[in-house]
């Protein structure tokens, strides 16, 4: 899909330059960084949802199921080492 966007001069340059440099097109370049960003606010915005989940500290019932699961995969990882 096509669209226009107003970006500032010394930015484009620097993105035309980069494009060229990795031998792809503006467009190529573009799309690619907005989806690096869009992933990396998604993993920010869901490292802040986990930080309000656990702001509270774990629950006495989930540190005992991992307390069984880390006993239960000790052996595995002893033997694998």
């Amino acid at each position: 899909m096509k669209t226009a966007i107003s970006i500032n001069d010394g930015l484009l340059r620097e993105a035309d330059e980069t494009a060229r440099l990795m031998k792809m097109n503006r467009s190529r370049l573009f799309s690619l960084a907005v989806g690096e960003f869009l992933k990396r606010r998604r993993r920010e915005e869901m490292l802040l949802r986990l930080n309000e989940v656990y702001a509270n500290g774990v629950d006495p019932a989930e540190k005992r199921l991992v307390a069984r699961i880390k006993h239960k995969l000790r052996p595995a990882v002893k033997e694998r080492w």
